[in-house]
């Protein structure tokens, strides 16, 4: 898996005070668990955040040193970098309850 960054950009009818959301998911190359964080995480933004946001996708295999910016212990990991205050989610995302209170997106939807 690449280190890819996917851009989205609200429509005007669906801006929220925050226009995009700023997302890194942390994985280990392309296992199951990783595909699956990266799937579970992309659905849960199309549907709640409606475009406005981006998702960084950092494969420790190939940038290993990136970790240690945000405190990365396990993987997959998710951080959300804004809006502010930063969260952290570990595992991979299948849980969509304890995604959407874990990124403090109920207040969204």
């Amino acid at each position: 898996m690449k280190t890819k960054t996917v851009k989205r950009h609200a429509s005007a009818s669906h801006r929220r005070p925050v226009n995009l959301w700023q997302l890194r998911l942390y994985v280990m190359g392309q296992t199951p668990k990783s595909l699956t964080a990266f799937a579970s995480l992309k659905k849960l933004c199309e549907s709640q955040l409606k475009g406005g946001y981006r998702i960084t996708v950092i494969d420790l295999v190939k940038q290993p040193h990136l970790a240690k910016g945000d405190q990365i212990l396990a993987i997959p990991t998710v951080v959300r970098m804004l809006p502010q205050p930063v969260r952290t989610i570990i595992g991979n995302l299948s849980d969509t309850e304890r995604v959407l209170v874990g990124l403090d997106l109920r207040t969204v939807y």
